[in-house]
């Protein structure tokens, strides 16, 4: 499912992206700023989150997992493959530990998974370094954008973590607005 280019949505997260990744985090790069807009997008619906399926099918949730996945010499897998579930791996951690900290946090405590295991963080960053490795042909010009992502990627984390915080204090602004033109 895609989101339209004029969509208000994509125009918000600009927005958001833009004063805390660019503005406060300090990374003053129009194709970052502008490819973390488009993860916040793309990853409001929630089968964009959990595209990555094994070849079996079966959607894979777990970071641990989509490392599996990702291997080039697994069940048929390709080097393609490889760029691709990596490249879902950044984005998919840039997300989760950007906007969802405290969900990161509790892996460990979560009963047996693989991402009890996993540094979210270290993981995000070093797929993002195997996607720019991918530097030949028809990635070439994509290349350096991953480089990027990858030595920015905490910066990006927070400046995420800025834009959940944002987030909720409009929410919490708008539903005390409502609530008092309810009550009024």
């Amino acid at each position: 499912m895609s989101i339209r280019p004029d969509h208000p949505l994509r125009r918000l997260f600009a927005e958001l992206i833009n004063k805390h990744v660019v503005a406060t985090a300090g990374i003053d790069d129009p194709r970052v700023s502008t490819y973390v807009a488009g993860i916040l997008t793309d990853f409001t619906h929630v089968d964009s989150l959990y595209r990555i399926r094994n070849s079996k099918g079966k959607r894979l949730e777990e970071v641990g997992e989509m490392l599996i996945e990702s291997n080039p010499l697994g069940q048929g897998s390709s080097f393609f493959r490889e760029r691709e579930v990596r490249k879902h791996i950044g984005d998919y951690t840039m997300f989760v530990t950007g906007l969802f900290p405290e969900y990161v946090a509790h892996l460990p405590k979560r009963d047996f998974r693989f991402d009890a295991f996993v540094d979210y963080l270290k993981a995000g960053k070093e797929s993002y370094r195997i996607v720019a490795s991918f530097d030949q042909f028809e990635f070439r010009t994509e290349a350096p954008l991953y480089r990027k992502l990858a030595d920015r990627f905490e910066l990006c984390v927070y400046g995420l973590n800025l834009v959940k915080s944002e987030l909720e204090t409009n929410q919490q602004a708008w539903y005390r607005g409502l609530r008092q033109a309810l009550t009024d």
